[in-house]
């Protein structure tokens, strides 16, 4: 099997130097490119179609997040991974409505940062501990009326923030002492009752909609 092909973009060396170091500490990886701005990320991830693309918020000619927007414009498929220094509730919510399925603060990095990688390459997305938790509990808008039925069990709630730190089943089943066909279901009925068809678009739908209250 082929090494999955990962974009790094900032414009910080040091970032670059780490990231570059994690990726060449495991085989399965390969570094195709790296961007010093958003513009050349966008370039760059339309020329080389990686499997994965890291970017900063913060990089000059285009930040991080428009060129999130644009990288998907361009292939929706393509799987983005923001990493930055940001935690702010309007980073977050727009990165997640940009269509990034990671979010990974640099203070977590060390501990994150490779469980992040690993969980989108295999279709997963993954909200670094903090980011999740504004992600799904931070947005305190109120449900719009006509929307009680979209209303979450404690269970549900609790599966769809485990799903968005990276989670597997089996995992969510363990933490949650329930059997790993019981999450399954959980997670069915979720995507289903949403009109969802995968994981990151199911968490995307709820911080749009605020079905999760704090």
């Amino acid at each position: 099997m082929s090494p999955a092909r990962i974009l790094v973009a900032d414009d910080h060396e040091v970032v670059r130097h780490g990231l570059r170091s994690l990726i060449l500490e495991h085989p399965e990886w390969e570094l195709v490119g790296e961007a010093t701005d958003g513009r050349d990320a966008v370039a760059k991830a339309n020329k080389l179609k990686p499997d994965l693309a890291i970017l900063d918020i913060g990089m000059p000619l285009l930040n991080g997040l428009d060129a999130t927007k644009q990288i998907l414009k361009l292939n929706p498929c393509a799987n983005i991974l923001i990493l930055t220094m940001h935690d702010s509730e309007e980073a977050i919510e727009y990165a997640v409505n940009a269509g990034a399925k990671g979010y990974v603060l640099k203070a977590d990095a060390g501990s994150d940062m490779a469980r992040a990688v690993r969980a989108l390459l295999n279709g997963q997305t993954f909200f670094t501990q903090k980011a999740a938790r504004l992600v799904l509990d931070g947005f305190t808008g109120k449900r719009p009326k006509g929307t009680e039925d979209q209303a979450l069990t404690a269970t549900q709630m609790e599966i769809l923030r485990l799903m968005a730190e990276g989670k597997v089943i089996k995992e969510i089943a363990a933490l949650l002492s329930l059997s790993v066909k019981t999450v399954g279901a959980h997670r069915t009925n979720l995507m289903r009752k949403f009109n969802c068809g995968c994981v990151s678009e199911l968490v995307r739908y709820a911080v749009r909609n605020h079905l999760l209250e704090a």
